[in-house]
């Protein structure tokens, strides 16, 4: 306990020019699509700012999110982050860039490498369902990336190089030209890792071995590159287009002993490509709507591609059902493919197009009205593991949101989404919240559905899947029902100049949850061949996606912040969690009352920093900052252990800052302590870092340019009205 009590406390030492500004300054949009000061956000939303993002110096989304934030637990793999919020996995998380989906499913979790973490300007976090606004996927939360966006006409640079452990490579460049009523901005980032292994122990082969080859994590490169081209033909009317273009490998051990686990005949490539085409209009031209305040109308097309290949190394037998007329006799039937070293195989390849009309007008008595139509369509190749080579589904939505403020102490945010999907038809989902407001206290209640139709993956992929000496045929399933929840939420916050507590309670329960399960083959569909179930020789077990558990989630997450004085605050964050599913077990045929995989009852986090300008060409910050986590729970293979880490971070500021050139050193040691959890595998770890490591970072800004400062002025004029 004395571990846990330790480090519920933090302290934050700002810069002395920054702490001027006050979290009460913060606008967000997440909670309810329109701008609102922190403060008097109706749905409760957790911002960690651009001053925090760039003090506490993460590597990495996953490693932000985990430093600076309570409620969420990573398990980084090869498949993506595996990331849970308040108990819930990645496939309930909804991840937006600028209010824009990410895609990049890897075996159902994201690939968080797709965002740049020097391109962040600050992240918005709104926990529990949120389908009313953002449709499916939003049932454990919404984390909202805001990018960096440049105010200032003429030319802007910036370069970021950092190096550290494991040869540990992370490269940011922006290039950003603004004339006239034309802007371009060219974002590239670079990251790669030599990986790491914790233990070579590892259970395969009915026997513990001790030289496994096997990473705990693999060597990987990924690089991204990005152009946005914004155009504003008049004062009430901006146009943009933007696309970007991902690549990621990663390498596998080649030279192992034991070819039943540590010897791999290929690697695995990922590739993104997006486009997107929109723009944002004034109705009401230069005139200002109701509260000072702009309605506008946005429209949104949005196209993106993930493709995933396997990159053979060596030679690789790999088994091929072959299916279709023009197969004649051989329909149904297993073949043995030799793959070379070079050639590539697609597995494969997800594409959606979006678009999305919305608006947002400010009416008489005080109502803010959110409205907007949207449609996805999503579209899967996979030729080798779905029964027609493709698969697609179409979703069409409309959506309504009213803010009403009738009385300056009450706000009501109601909510509904009709949805209309090609294989489940029509599906109302409302929500409704209330904040009272009083001094400087807050009281919000809500509730919310969530809504998530299956993915095209789990009504459709089809794939052989080995673990160890079992093969598993996984099947999707046509017949899948939606799965729905209820969301209930309470906070009361007090927010005042120098001290601020929050503590919110809530329960999530959720229905139809989706899980691979043992069937018979008896169950399996008709028009499915038993070819798939082997020739009596091969034991291979078939599972199905069925809607077979439910759950609920409950908690409490505290946070505290109190400034004790100019440049010094202090911090404090904690999360409680207990989870129940109803989850099937396969050996004894029958469903178990358990704890979700993954939940740790207790999770914090902490940091101290501090910064001071020592001259008009020198400031130096110095960070120190914690995480912990109390035993993370599996159902098989081990529980996880309890760990804390610590680490310390030092910035440079050389030069002053607001000249034409900048410039910024960085150098710092995580996991100060050196905690390794060296459980063998494939047992679960509590943490996967692989002890001490040191790093360091370059920054230099160049930025030729005059701020609009009449743009910024006016911004803040509205905000100070609304506060008032």
């Amino acid at each position: 306990m004395a571990g846990v009590f330790n480090v519920c406390f933090m302290v934050t030492l700002q810069a002395q020019d920054i702490a001027k500004e006050t979290t009460l300054q913060e606008v967000v949009v997440t909670g309810t699509g329109t701008q609102h000061l922190l403060k008097n956000a109706p749905v409760q939303t957790e911002v960690i700012t651009q001053q925090m993002l760039r003090q506490y110096g993460g590597k990495s989304l996953e490693d932000i999110l985990a430093g600076l934030t309570a409620s969420f637990a990573f398990n980084e793999g090869d498949m993506g982050s595996q990331m849970q919020l308040n108990g819930l996995g990645n496939s309930y998380i909804l991840i937006l860039i600028d209010g824009k989906r990410i895609h990049g499913d890897v075996g159902g979790e994201n690939d968080l490498g797709l965002i740049d973490p020097q391109n962040i300007e600050k992240i918005e976090i709104v926990k529990g369902a949120q389908s009313a606004l953002y449709g499916s996927d939003a049932m454990a939360g919404v984390v909202n990336i805001i990018t960096k966006k440049h105010t200032e006409k003429g030319v802007f640079a910036e370069n970021t190089t950092r190096y550290g452990s494991h040869n540990d490579l992370r490269q940011h460049n922006s290039l950003v030209f603004t004339f006239g009523n034309f802007s371009t901005q060219t974002n590239f980032q670079l990251q790669r890792n030599d990986g790491w292994q914790n233990t070579t122990e590892e259970w395969a082969e009915a026997m513990v071995l001790t030289d496994s080859k096997n990473m705990t994590v693999n060597k990987f490169k990924n690089w991204q590159i990005a152009e946005r081209l914004t155009y504003k033909p008049l004062k009430t009317l901006e146009l943009y287009a933007e696309g970007s273009y991902y690549k990621k490998n990663i390498l596998r051990p080649r030279n192992g002993t034991h070819a039943s686990c540590d010897v791999y005949t290929y690697d695995l490539r990922y590739n993104n490509a997006s486009a997107s085409l929109g723009g944002k209009w004034y109705p009401r031209g230069e005139k200002s709507g109701v509260s000072g305040k702009r309605d506008y109308i946005t429209l949104d097309v949005d196209w993106n591609k993930h493709a995933y290949y396997y990159d053979y190394t060596a030679k690789h037998y790999d088994y091929v059902l072959l299916q279709g007329e023009e197969y004649g006799d051989m329909n149904g039937e297993w073949f043995s493919v030799a793959m070379l070293p070079g050639q590539s195989k697609l597995q494969s390849d997800q594409q959606r197009v979006m678009g999305q009309l919305k608006g947002i007008f400010y009416l008489p008595y005080e109502n803010t009205l959110n409205a907007g139509a949207e449609y996805r369509y999503d579209y899967l190749k996979a030729p080798e593991r779905t029964e027609t080579g493709t698969a697609s589904d179409h979703t069409a939505a409309l959506y309504v949101q009213d803010e009403f403020n009738m009385l300056k102490w009450l706000n009501i945010t109601a909510g509904l989404r009709l949805v209309d999907n090609r294989n489940f038809g029509f599906r109302l989902t409302p929500k409704v919240s209330a904040m009272l407001s009083t001094g400087d206290f807050r009281f919000r209640v809500g509730w919310s559905q969530g809504f998530k139709t299956p993915t095209v993956k789990e009504l459709n992929y089809r794939y052989l899947h080995v673990m160890g000496s079992s093969t598993f045929f996984n099947i999707g399933n046509t017949k899948l029902d939606p799965q729905t929840s209820n969301y209930y939420s309470a906070n009361v916050e007090y927010r005042g100049r120098h001290f601020t507590a929050s503590v919110t309670g809530y329960l999530n329960k959720l229905d139809n949850m989706i899980a691979l399960v043992n069937v018979s083959p008896g169950e399996i569909p008709a028009g499915i061949t038993t070819a798939y179930m082997g020739d009596g020789s091969t034991n291979i077990q078939a599972r199905m996606y069925k809607n077979m558990d439910d759950a609920r989630t409950c908690g409490l997450d505290f946070t505290l912040s109190y400034k004790v004085m100019k440049g010094l605050t202090l911090n404090a964050a904690y999360s409680y969690l207990d989870t129940k599913a109803h989850l099937y077990d396969e050996k004894t045929d029958r469903m178990n009352t358990v704890v979700i995989d993954g939940t740790a009852y207790h999770k914090w986090n902490a940091s101290a920093m501090y910064s001071h300008t020592f001259s008009p060409n020198y400031a130096l910050g110095v960070s120190l900052s914690t995480r912990g986590s109390s035993t993370r729970y599996y159902q098989n293979n081990g529980n996880g252990k309890a760990y804390q880490i610590w680490r310390i971070n030092t910035t440079h500021d050389l030069g002053k800052q607001d000249k034409m050139l900048a410039y910024r050193l960085e150098a710092g040691v995580d996991n100060i302590f050196n905690f390794v959890d060296r459980t063998m595998r494939p047992y679960h770890l509590g943490n996967n870092t692989s002890g001490t490591t040191v790093y360091g970072t370059f920054s230099i800004k160049f930025n030729y340019g005059k701020r609009v400062k009449k743009h910024i002025l006016s911004s803040k004029q509205k905000m100070n009205n609304e506060e008032d």
